[in-house]
């Protein structure tokens, strides 16, 4: 029997017809009262289920050999937790003309996120860029959100966030860092076993969020938020987020040429310091920001699809880059002699 795919004409994300699935469940059948309590409480414990897994799976030997190309890392660090939240701070002109509060809101919370990895190394692999390094600049952001999202939320979104405050934080320690720590711990007799099952605990991963996003969008409905939000005002969100994305697709491409970085690296920079983790977005937002998650995530959610289509054209294009540049008699007779001087040439 053939294993079901989805088919590759169309171009959303079967995950993402998910979550709206989702959330169309929790607009019509919300939960309320106890329901809402157990809701809350599975969402809690699946919280802190998938950054234990997390940390069972992150390698502290592959993140060490990773450091060997910091110059990399630290640029994609820079994209993802400097650059993005600056753009973020700069759409504040934006309201209320184009964004209302809340939105925008969700719109800083996004640029202020973690990487992804799985998506970045895939489409680094499919553009036949640094492969190794995405693996780790992917990692490396991600372990690095867990502290600096939090801290970025605190300083730049205050008690906008809608019942954010230093409690928020302490929350973020025993929901997100307590587990992940946990794993790392713990990795050494449990790694082999994450490693074999990753494609049912993958299944686990995805069917957290989906019940962090019912919990969330659930508490939004009871709260009557969702009347805040209008179909002109997601259009706008829709526009800002598709010039986020594309000058964030632009500095990090001819940044990284301006660094000096070579076209595989440069490939790695791109889709790792372009994009925005919805899994590790989803759970954050809940823990932060509590009833009003729904409206918090429903940014990150789109960006989430909007960076997935684009970087799929994207990848495809650069894989049809040559190789590299033809070799001319001249710059190949600079290259012997660079050799027999004992210097690299490129």
């Amino acid at each position: 029997m053939k294993r079901l795919r989805w088919p590759s004409w169309i171009p959303v994300d079967p995950y993402i017809l998910l979550l709206l699935g989702t959330v169309g469940l929790a607009a019509l059948l919300p939960a309320r009262g106890p329901a809402a309590d157990v809701a809350s409480g599975a969402s809690t414990a699946a919280i802190a289920f998938l950054f234990f897994l997390y940390g069972a799976r992150l390698s502290t030997r592959e993140a060490l050999e990773g450091l060997k190309h910091w110059r990399l890392h630290v640029t994609v660090l820079a994209c993802t937790f400097v650059v993005f939240p600056l753009l973020g701070l700069a759409a504040r002109g934006l309201v209320p003309a184009l964004l209302t509060q809340p939105l925008y809101t969700g719109l800083l919370f996004l640029t202020l996120v973690p990487s992804t990895i799985q998506s970045s190394i895939a489409f680094t692999s499919i553009a036949r860029g640094n492969v190794p390094a995405a693996i780790c600049a992917g990692s490396f952001s991600s372990l690095a959100g867990i502290v600096v999202t939090p801290l970025l939320a605190a300083a730049l979104l205050g008690n906008s966030g809608g019942g954010f405050s230093a409690d928020s934080l302490v929350r973020i320690v025993l929901q997100l860092l307590v587990p992940f720590l946990a794993g790392q711990v713990l990795r050494r007799w449990i790694g082999g076993f994450v490693l074999r099952h990753k494609k049912v605990l993958g299944l686990v991963d995805r069917g957290s969020i989906l019940l962090v996003v019912y919990t969330a969008f659930s508490e939004g409905m009871v709260q009557g938020i969702w009347h805040q939000v209008s179909a002109v005002r997601l259009a706008g969100l829709l526009v800002v987020e598709a010039v986020l994305l594309a000058v964030m697709l632009a500095l990090t491409w001819y940044g990284g040429k301006a660094l000096g970085f070579g076209r595989e690296d440069r490939i790695a920079i791109q889709f790792a310091g372009s994009k925005k983790s919805l899994a590790s977005g989803l759970p954050m937002a809940s823990v932060l920001f509590g009833a009003h998650a729904s409206l918090a995530v429903l940014p990150l959610m789109l960006f989430h699809q909007m960076q997935l289509m684009v970087c799929a054209v994207i990848a495809k294009r650069r894989a049809r880059d040559p190789e590299r540049p033809a070799v001319t008699p001249e710059s190949a007779a600079g290259t012997r002699t660079a050799v027999g001087t004992g210097t690299r040439s490129g």
